[in-house]
């Protein structure tokens, strides 16, 4: 059986132009471009303080409910029970990835 033949590509090389001009110097504030946003400075990035006091409140509320929940000191054990201390745990995950 023969192998196949190799096509070869017509044009190939660079998908973008060598080169170019001259970047400006850097400034304090760039303006951004159509391609590429600037990151913002951590200056900018500053949660309010009860930011992390409700995840921390989060936390532990939804802990101390599952672990009441399976001693049954204050209620019977309950599965609802057990899915909002879970729920409030999910609550203060999510507060916790927008602290900054």
């Amino acid at each position: 059986m023969a192998k196949p033949v190799k096509r070869r590509v017509q044009g190939g090389g660079r998908t973008t132009p060598r080169g170019g001009p001259l970047k400006a110097p850097r400034t304090a504030v760039q303006e951004p471009t159509g391609r590429y946003t600037p990151p913002i400075p951590r200056e900018v990035k500053v949660s309010p303080l009860w930011v992390p006091i409700l995840m921390f409140a989060l936390l532990g509320v939804g802990t101390l409910m599952i672990l009441v929940n399976y001693t049954g000191v204050v209620w019977d054990t309950s599965n609802w029970v057990l899915l909002a201390g879970l729920g409030m745990i999910l609550a203060g995950i999510i507060t916790a990835t927008q602290y900054h």
